[in-house]
């Protein structure tokens, strides 16, 4: 035999030999590692982590929460130019491999021996990567890469190419939280896949192989260079032409970390939502793709966060302006750049208040600023009257908000804050909740977190009591100086009435209508403190934290503006007390209903779900999740208290709510001493709804700033603009009242049409028997020439 032929087949045998000892070896291996490996049914039921999502009762997006960032997409939504430069960056042959590239793993095994054994070139196909990213770790072992290339194997068996690809797209890290590319899409550009340009999905796909030190976030320079490798790979492979790859590559890197575009500014109620749905579920809530839906109604929210911000720029703007929030460096007042990314930095204040950074004065006392994005612009010496004439210089940085016509006026972040709250009466569902101007600049939600003295707000609760007790509203109580030495005081006691005025006899409708703190003592004395404070949960009010003396009836415990909020709620509600709630249903990312509110505002139509439900929230979820409403006080005392709060505004400390033109509002202001806390809580039958405004330190808001003055313009723009429209809901009267006529003298008249007899709603218990007097409401004895009884 030819002994070159000698030669040839012996090497063919012994590549014969070679081949089939290695097919024996990694039969072996594959045989010794499959009992590890996941089973067919694991690898096709791969479950992708999708975020908690809460929303509001119109499935508006309130807020997002996960520990990845993930927005899943299916394969025929996800662009071919997306497909095509991950499978040019990262595998060329992927349709044509049957999951491991020989001729990868050669190469990088020649790239091993070469680097004497340093591992700098991997040869993974995206299906190698998969099956490492969804079941294996990423150590870098010779082990794990065996099992990585069986897995890969297995999953290659178990799913079609497209599947595949699929689940790389979405699974895959990218840098900055992001797992997939939609989600890396969201983060980076702050648009969709199907809305970026060729460099900017160029960009995505170079983010696999490091996207640490690719991010064009982190490292725009490294981010390029990646960049253009991927460009240049599409061009080799003829995915892309060379007109689109000259266009693409001169393009610079331009990316920034954007966050999650909630359609609503709801953050106080997303955080609420999540940590009630993290009590249940643990962190596996931030996994399973979770729906929350609350009860907040989109339009009545943006009212609440406009009208706060707006009632606290007003309340800021009276007090002066502060000066500039600080200045920039000249080195950056140079370059536009330079000053916009300083101003991007700074950041908008509760989406309203923008950075600017002062240039300079033009003619006639403009101001010249410039605003980052927003461009250069001149702030008119009329938009900024109420802050005098600031001696502003080039890099102050200021606030500037926008005005009217397109101007912009000058502003300030207000050092003041707020809270408005309002629920539906007859279920108490939070409709919308502000627990602040900024969510992000301080998470502290005042509604349901901040214990604050209600001043005269609260008095409405004790003429309630007093109503139930037989008291009338048109009953006389005595509006006088008085002197207590209250041992619960602990000191002799003068109080005053805000206006230092004193007015004699007055009915308790008057009283309550302009808060008369004295006649509001008396009435409280004669019905006995003991009495009325045991009595405060029926308002659902912790009694630790109201005094058991006279003062209580001025308002010096403590409460929430929620709790204050719900109280009312009674009044407007027909005497029920309902349990605040925010949760209608949970679903799951597949539409599994795991929870829903046995009440119809819950309930998507048709309403299916019956009351009595048993309920797997009940034991985690607190006050705000749905219960029965609880009858706390008859009808007919609720009507005659709201009928009496209707006359706080018709011609009490009110009045300015006159300017909505309605006649079916009712509700109270609330004042504290040295005016710390101003309040507003009021209501018709569809909507109760309550406005505080304060400092978080406590100090003092200033004179005069009182609640008709700070809260109630807060409370008269949110009614005005979710009302608007709206046909007028007064609270219904109930059946429960008689109409009786009703002399001067307190006594009942002999007949309706008797001389100067006034007809009153009063309940049975409230009526006089002719010639007798019932406790507080001014009959003496029988003769109509006696002078009343007063409550004194």
């Amino acid at each position: 035999m030819n002994p070159l032929l000698k030669i040839i087949t012996a090497l063919l045998a012994l590549m014969l030999a070679a081949g089939i000892g290695l097919s024996i070896a990694a039969a072996a291996l594959y045989v010794y590692y499959a009992p590890s490996l996941p089973e067919a049914d694991a690898v096709r039921d791969v479950r992708l982590q999708t975020p908690l999502q809460v929303r509001s009762a119109d499935g508006r997006l309130m807020g997002e929460f996960a520990e990845e960032r993930r927005i899943p997409v299916p394969i025929d939504a996800i662009p071919q130019q997306v497909r095509d430069a991950f499978i040019a960056a990262e595998d060329e042959r992927f349709y044509d491999h049957p999951g491991v590239d020989v001729m990868g793993l050669a190469r990088a095994g020649l790239n091993v021996i070469s680097t004497g054994g340093e591992r700098s070139q991997g040869g993974s196909t995206i299906t190698m990567q998969l099956a490492r990213n969804i079941f294996l770790t990423r150590e870098r072992t010779y082990e794990r890469k065996l099992r990585e290339i069986f897995l890969a194997i297995r999953l290659e068996q178990e799913l079609e190419k497209d599947e595949i690809l699929e689940l790389y797209l979405n699974k895959i890290y990218l840098g900055q939280r992001a797992y997939g590319i939609e989600a890396a899409s969201r983060v980076y550009f702050g648009r969709s896949l199907d809305a970026l340009e060729l460099d900017e999905i160029a960009t995505l796909a170079a983010l696999p192989k490091a996207p640490s030190t690719t991010n064009p976030v982190s490292n725009p320079q490294r981010a390029e260079i990646r960049r253009n490798y991927v460009l240049r790979r599409m061009l080799e492979t003829g995915v892309i032409d060379e007109d689109a790859y000259a266009s693409a590559i001169e393009r610079p890197v331009l990316s920034e970390r954007h966050t999650t575009a909630t359609e609503i500014d709801a953050h106080w109620v997303a955080e609420m939502a999540r940590q009630m749905v993290v009590n249940l579920w643990g962190d596996d809530a931030y996994r399973r793709g979770l729906q929350v839906h609350t009860t907040i109604d989109s339009r009545q929210q943006e009212a609440a966060n406009q009208a706060l911000r707006e009632g606290l720029l007003e309340y800021d703007e009276r007090h002066g302006f502060r000066g500039p929030e600080m200045r920039l460096p000249d080195n950056t007042l140079e370059d536009a750049e330079a000053r916009e990314r300083a101003l991007m930095a700074i950041g908008v204040h509760g989406r309203l208040l923008f950075p600017a950074v002062v240039l300079g004065q033009g003619e006639a006392g403009v101001l010249r600023v410039d605003g980052g994005r927003i461009g250069e612009l001149e702030v008119l010496p009329e938009d900024r009257e109420w802050a005098g004439s600031p001696a502003l210089e080039r890099g102050d940085v200021i606030r500037i908000r926008p005005y009217t016509d397109g101007r912009w006026r000058l502003a300030q972040k207000p050092e003041v804050t707020g809270a408005v709250i309002a629920q539906a009466p007859e279920d108490g569902a939070i409709l919308a909740l502000a627990g602040g101007f900024d969510f992000f600049e301080n998470r502290y939600d005042r509604t349901t977190q901040a214990q604050r003295q209600p001043g005269s707000a609260f008095k409405p609760l004790v003429y309630a009591l007093a109503l139930r007790e037989g008291h009338r509203p048109e009953g006389t109580v005595i509006d006088a100086p008085m002197v207590f030495n209250d041992p619960a005081l602990g000191a002799e006691w003068r109080p005053q009435n805000y206006s230092r005025r004193f007015h004699g006899e007055t009915t308790l409708r008057e009283a309550l209508a302009n808060s008369r703190n004295l006649a509001s003592i008396r009435l409280l004395d004669r019905l006995g403190t003991g009495n009325v404070h045991q009595e405060l949960t029926r308002f659902g009010l912790d009694l630790e934290r109201q005094p058991n003396n006279l003062s209580m009836v001025l308002g010096t415990g403590s409460l929430t503006p929620l709790q204050l909020n719900n109280a009312y709620g009674v009044f407007a509600s027909g005497g029920r007390l309902n349990s605040p709630w925010i949760i209608a249903r949970i679903e799951t990312a597949d539409g599994e209903t795991l929870y829903e509110a046995p009440t119809e505002r819950a309930c998507p139509a048709p309403c299916t779900n019956p009351k009595g439900q048993d309920l797997p929230l009940v034991a985690s979820s607190g006050p705000l999740q749905y219960t029965d409403p609880v009858p706390v006080l008859d009808p007919g005392v609720a009507w005659q208290t709201s009928d009496m709060l209707r006359s706080v505004i018709t011609s009490g400390t009110g009045r300015r709510a006159m300017e909505l033109g309605r006649s079916d509002l009712a509700g109270k202001t609330g004042t504290t001493n040295d005016y710390r806390d101003a309040w507003f809580a009021g209501f018709n039958a569809e909507l109760v709804a309550t406005a505080w405004i304060g400092f978080d330190d406590n100090r003092e808001l200033g004179r005069r700033e009182s609640g008709g003055r700070a809260a109630l313009p807060i409370w008269t723009r949110f009614m005005g603009s979710v009302l608007a429209d709206q046909p007028e809901r007064p609270v219904e009267r109930p059946n429960d009242l008689v109409r009786v006529a009703i002399l001067p003298n307190g006594q009942r008249a002999p007949s309706d049409d008797a001389p100067g007899a006034r007809n009153q709603w009063l309940l049975p218990h409230q009526v006089p028997e002719r010639g007798h007097v019932i406790p507080g409401n001014g009959e003496n004895g029988s003769s109509g020439n006696q002078q009343p009884e007063l409550v004194f």
